[in-house]
């Protein structure tokens, strides 16, 4: 399990490279026009667009990242088969679909169905592993000849719209359940003083990978349940619900957002194995400015959310402290986008940010606490963080000549792996080819060998990496054709 969510978080790091840029530009838009939202000036309108584009579709890059980077072979048709996928979901899951599949009944805003659109990053997530699957399972399977034309490839997104009915079946029943729950669960936490904004910030990071924390933002931050805290703070108007103080659910994200996630990224740096620092260093400074200047966190979050699932508790944890601490001692900061320093210095002029410069003090205790927590945490457990993972650089191997004879090498390596008939799953990196064997006691590395290999490396009992070099692509090639 931990080897494939491990996968998965490699595949996720193509769609999150492409966020800070678009957090930074949407942020900066937004700071120049805070009011309008580019409504007001041409060049926010600009930067504001251009964020957006890319921001509000994060569940279809995710949808064509997953699948293409699960994929076998990294094919183009995988990634297709992604955005088809999300597309049947999304376009049977949206409001007015579900109306009609009700014979026009009403579709309440408690049922979440709004929360199913492009966006929807967990929708992405997991039909870019649906069609992940389908691709390594049926890229290669022929069709008779009157239906050749749609053999292999071409078949991958044909099927994949087929079981994203299915998927988009279940959802129709479960999401609304599961969302209604969350709706309750956030209206039982508003009688909870500061334990329930805890609790709420906690449940708020845990469910992004879900999509789900929508559902608690509705009741705490919009005017679902009548708290309405982002509107009131803007309004200056102090809310009159027992033991709710404007502004609570949202001041305890600062310390977290424009300086614990930093932390994090700092501590997951000096954690980088020294020859990936330079690749570790871009992506997490990239992260760590979006995240402090506009408080757009899932370039860091999806950075190790997957690879390190632990660690992504301890974060959800450390966030619902600091809701409790910042609740409890009303230091006030409110924001119209994200917990960031442009909507800190935008709040400070309202009259219910009261102690808000407390949060940055506040703040540079979290990032103390992220770095050095973290810092422990990976080395100690060896986390795969960013960085850390069992990428190989691609010097490792050898050069091999032009006119080697790849389909010998082929077959020699899978002979010394017990035949096609033991090859549970294949793969291959940088250079190596990555081999997970059914039976253990078939490996013989003396054949393997045989082969002009640069090494042989086993990491558990049934996995088998046979380090070969750049060239490593061909012979998995031909081992592909071969078995």
């Amino acid at each position: 399990m931990m080897r494939q969510m491990q996968r998965l978080g490699r595949a996720l790091m193509q769609a999150v490279a492409v966020m800070p840029v678009a957090a930074l530009m949407l942020g900066i838009g937004y700071w120049i026009d805070s009011d309008g939202w580019g409504a007001n000036n041409a060049l926010a309108a600009v930067l504001v667009q251009s964020g957006d584009a890319i921001l509000a579709s994060l569940g279809i890059i995710f949808a064509v990242a997953v699948a293409y980077g699960l994929s076998k072979d990294n094919n183009g048709a995988a990634a297709l088969s992604g955005l088809v996928g999300f597309l049947v979901v999304t376009k049977l899951l949206n409001p007015g679909t579900v109306s009609q599949l009700r014979g026009g009944a009403e579709v309440l805003d408690t049922e979440g169905f709004g929360a199913i659109g492009n966006g929807n990053v967990f929708i992405g997530i997991i039909v870019g592993i649906l069609a992940a699957w389908v691709y390594n399972r049926f890229h290669n399977k022929k069709l008779p000849d009157a239906f050749a034309f749609f053999s292999g490839r071409r078949m991958v997104p044909i099927i994949t719209s087929f079981l994203a009915l299915v998927l988009s079946g279940i959802l129709l029943f479960i999401w609304p359940a599961i969302y209604s729950a969350l709706v309750a669960f956030g209206t039982t936490l508003t009688g909870m003083g500061a334990f329930g904004a805890a609790v709420y910030g906690f449940f708020n990071r845990l469910l992004i990978p879900t999509g789900l924390h929508h559902a608690l933002n509705q009741v705490f931050w919009f005017d679902l349940v009548g708290i309405n805290d982002i509107g009131n703070f803007w309004g200056n108007v102090q809310s009159t619900l027992p033991g709710v103080t404007t502004g609570m659910y949202q001041a305890g994200f600062f310390p977290i957002m424009m300086f614990g996630l930093p932390g994090a990224a700092l501590a997951m740096y000096h954690t980088a194995k020294p020859e990936r620092k330079p690749v570790i260093r871009s992506l997490m400074l990239a992260g760590a400015v979006a995240s402090f200047v506009t408080g757009v966190t899932e370039p860091i979050e999806f950075a190790f959310m997957f690879l390190a699932p632990a660690l992504y508790v301890v974060h959800a944890v450390l966030t619902g402290i600091s809701l409790f601490i910042a609740a409890t001692l009303k230091w006030i900061a409110g924001f119209g986008f994200s917990a960031g320093l442009i909507d800190m210095l935008l709040s400070i002029n309202i009259p219910l940010a009261t102690n808000w410069y407390m949060l940055i003090p506040l703040g540079l205790v979290f990032f103390a606490i992220y770095y050095f927590l973290f810092r422990f945490i990976i080395t100690r457990f060896n986390l795969k963080t960013p960085g850390r993972e069992d990428e190989i650089d691609v010097t490792e191997g050898q050069e091999l000549s032009a006119d080697t004879n790849f389909t010998v090498m082929a077959e020699q390596i899978l002979e010394g792996l017990g035949g096609k008939d033991n090859i549970a799953d294949l793969d291959y990196c940088v250079t190596r080819l990555r081999v997970n064997v059914k039976d253990h006691a078939q490996v013989r590395e003396n054949l393997i060998r045989r082969a002009p290999i640069s090494g042989i490396i086993r990491p558990s009992q049934k996995s088998v990496q046979v380090v070969v070099g750049p060239q490593v692509q061909f012979v998995y090639d031909e081992m592909q054709k071969l078995i």
